[in-house]
C-alpha cells in the first residue's frame, strides 16, 4: 500500500468531532469518495463527508468529540494510492516532480523541481541551467511519460524565468 497525500487537517468543526480538511486535489470534493483515510499511517473510517465552502469535513471513526479530534491539527490526511482513479492526463504531482522536461528541439531544459497550483491552472517550474515555469495546459505539455521519466514540451520566450537555475539539470 502506498499512501498519498491528500490534505491537512486545519481545523475540528462541531462538538462531535468532524475534522475541517483543506484538500490537496484539483476538486473540493475528492476526499468524499473514500471509505477509509489514514492520519500517520493509521486507517479510519469515513462515517461522513461534506464539502463546506473550500474545505472538506469528515467525521472518522474513534474521533467523537472536540478533545479527541484536536488531537490531529496540523496533520495530513492520506489516502491508498491504489483507490484513486486518475482521468486521462491527470496525474498525481509527487509523480510529476523529478521527471525530465524536453523541449521540442530535445534539449533536456532540466527536472520539474515544483508543482504551483494556482487556480486557472498549475504551473510547473523547471531547474536545471536555467529556470522555466511552463503552464500546465495542453498548448504546452505535448507529452507525459511517467514510467519513463520525461514529459516533453513546446516553449515561448518569456518561460525562461531571470532566476536562472541551479545547475541540477541531471
Amino acid at each position: 500500500m502506498e499512501f498519498i497525500e491528500a490534505g491537512k487537517i486545519v481545523n475540528t468543526h462541531s462538538v462531535y468531532g468532524e475534522l475541517k480538511i483543506q484538500p490537496w486535489s484539483d476538486t473540493d470534493d475528492f476526499l468524499c469518495d473514500f471509505d477509509v483515510v489514514y492520519i500517520d499511517g493509521k486507517p479510519f473510517e469515513v462515517e461522513r463527508a461534506r464539502v463546506h465552502k473550500t474545505c472538506v469535513l469528515l467525521k472518522l471513526a474513534g474521533i467523537n468529540n472536540i478533545n479527541e479530534a484536536q488531537k490531529y491539527r496540523n496533520k495530513c490526511v492520506c489516502v491508498d494510492r491504489d483507490e484513486v482513479d486518475l482521468d486521462d492526463g491527470a496525474y498525481f504531482i509527487a509523480d510529476l516532480e523529478g521527471l525530465t522536461v524536453i523541449d521540442a528541439d530535445g534539449q533536456a531544459l532540466g527536472k520539474i523541481r515544483e508543482v504551483l497550483t494556482l487556480p486557472s491552472h498549475d504551473v510547473y517550474v523547471i531547474r536545471g541551467k536555467d529556470e522555466y515555469m511552463i503552464p500546465a495546459v495542453e498548448e504546452f505539455i505535448r507529452e507525459v511519460d511517467i514510467e519513463a521519466g520525461v514529459m516533453y514540451v513546446s516553449t515561448i520566450p518569456g518561460m525562461k524565468t531571470e532566476k536562472g537555475g541551479a545547475s541540477d539539470a541531471n
